[in-house]
């Protein structure tokens, strides 16, 4: 009989709580959900009642979560991503990152670390299509990335980028473009709503080169982006247009699937896909 993946979150919210709940209804047999750590204790231990019937999954700090776990799933945020990779690769334990704009500056240290600690890290392609045929596409030579974001304005509320340009969203009538740049631009400007620029800058060309449009659009219902990949292997163009996550209209529910659906893979015998 194979051995159980031990299974600790780090954050409890809309993505946290969406993917405790996967672990437990899909991947019982194979996967335990072990720890569940937040800031807020009281979210913590809420989503630990809500999963297991008691609150002695809730921890009390990242340290407990890491001791228990054989894989850690950050979720909390792009502030502070990078240093619970950190500190979880130094612990020899396998990481999964949802906020990738919170690592975007440290890949090669992060990389360098798993290697010398003997951890994985894994990165889910999140709300976007075509990370597979981006990576084979970076075997050859890549010309040019870019990414079109459309999002109902409503989806920017509470974003400092767009407080200090004293945007007002209700006021948005027609398509607006509110942010044009590179990707590490658009990281730090945006860190709640275009982690799929992260994801799309580390997979391809890089931050400072993958080219980033930010449109608000007041007739969109759905998070629509667009990729287009020019290389000497082709030309490779996506579109998804994706649900909002009903708990936080800023990401995607697509991005959890996303996260479930890497960690599938690494529970199965047989990976398809690039």
């Amino acid at each position: 009989m194979s051995k159980v993946l031990n299974i600790g979150i780090v954050g409890c919210g809309a993505i946290g709580t969406s993917l405790a709940k996967i672990i437990m209804k899909e991947f019982s047999g194979q996967a335990r959900l072990a720890a569940l750590y937040d800031l807020d204790a009281v979210k913590a231990q809420k989503l630990s009642l809500a999963v297991s019937g008691s609150k002695k999954i809730a921890v009390g700090n990242l340290d407990a979560l890491i001791t228990r776990s054989g894989l850690v799933i950050e979720s909390a945020s792009s502030l502070c991503a990078w240093e619970i990779a950190k500190k979880v690769s130094c612990r020899s334990r396998d990481i999964m990152i949802m906020s990738t704009g919170g690592i975007t500056g440290h890949l090669k240290e992060l990389s360098a670390l798993a290697k010398l600690k003997k951890s994985r890290v894994y990165i889910p392609s999140g709300a976007i299509a075509g990370i597979d045929a981006l990576k084979a596409a970076k075997m050859g030579r890549i010309i040019k990335v870019t990414l079109i974001t459309r999002k109902n304005p409503a989806s920017f509320s509470g974003v400092k980028a767009i407080e200090e340009k004293r945007i007002n969203l209700k006021t948005i009538r027609k398509d607006t473009v509110i942010f044009s740049g590179s990707a590490e631009q658009a990281v730090r400007s945006f860190p709640q709503n275009i982690n799929v620029a992260a994801v799309l800058s580390l997979a391809g060309i890089g931050a400072k080169k993958t080219a980033v449009k930010i449109i608000a659009s007041p007739s969109v219902k759905r998070n629509i982006h667009e990729i287009e990949v020019i290389s000497e292997a082709g030309t490779i163009f996506t579109r998804t247009e994706n649900i909002p996550h009903p708990d936080n209209r800023k990401t995607s529910f697509l991005a959890v699937l996303s996260a479930a659906a890497v960690l599938k893979q690494i529970l199965a015998p047989v990976r398809i896909g690039t």
